[in-house]
């Protein structure tokens, strides 16, 4: 019974919380540098055929990224109850072209932008194409279902640092290294707990 009351005394007092904007930025920032890494590779694979596999961006793309999907996250939030799936996905793809088009043409005025669609037939000043709608509209129904939701859903928990420490050596009393272990093992079980403190809450 005593060690019981230990566990549950040991169990943190801190309400599980949202992620801050700064966070979830971080997180879209870097879906959207990897995604155009792995675009850009597998550009090169079909129309070169280089089995090399050179995947490229820019920094610029950090910050282009992680802003435009906090945006589109607002989008969705705003629109889920009253917009079916294909209306929201046509917006974000428009709000995409005119982000691209607006970041692009600032980065411009100091020779840094790192794209240029000159060469497409449908590109309007090389700084956004046509034959990219079909992609971008794809990017916008992945990055709704697969993205935002699932970081929409990620909570941080305000109790030990890594979530863990604590409760290793607190949980299981007087059961020794094993006990301690099992106990600590099976507190996070029931509370559904990942490492590092994130909670996944259905």
């Amino acid at each position: 019974m005593a060690s019981r009351g230990m566990m549950v005394a040991s169990e943190p007092s801190g309400t599980p919380v949202p992620l801050t904007p700064l966070s979830r930025w971080y997180l879209y920032a870097i879906h959207g540098y990897f995604c155009e890494v792995m675009f850009t590779a597998a550009w090169e694979f079909v129309v070169n055929c280089n089995w090399k596999f050179p995947g490229v961006t820019s920094v610029w793309a950090l910050f282009i990224y992680g802003t435009c999907i906090l945006i589109v996250e607002q989008m969705y939030l705003k629109l889920r109850g009253c917009c079916p799936a294909l209306l929201r996905c046509i917006i974000y793809t428009l709000w995409t072209y005119l982000w691209e088009f607006g970041t692009g043409l600032l980065l411009r005025q100091f020779d840094a932008c790192p794209w240029d669609y000159s060469e497409f037939r449908y590109n309007f000043m090389g700084l956004i194409t046509a034959e990219y709608a079909v992609p971008w509209f794809c990017a916008s129904f992945i990055v709704e279902r697969f993205v935002i939701r699932k970081t929409l859903r990620l909570r941080f928990h305000e109790g030990p640092e890594d979530g863990w420490s604590n409760r290793c050596s607190d949980v299981g009393g007087g059961g020794g290294a094993g006990g301690t272990l099992k106990g600590s093992r099976q507190s996070e079980r029931s509370r559904g707990n990942n490492a590092n403190g994130f909670l996944k809450v259905e």
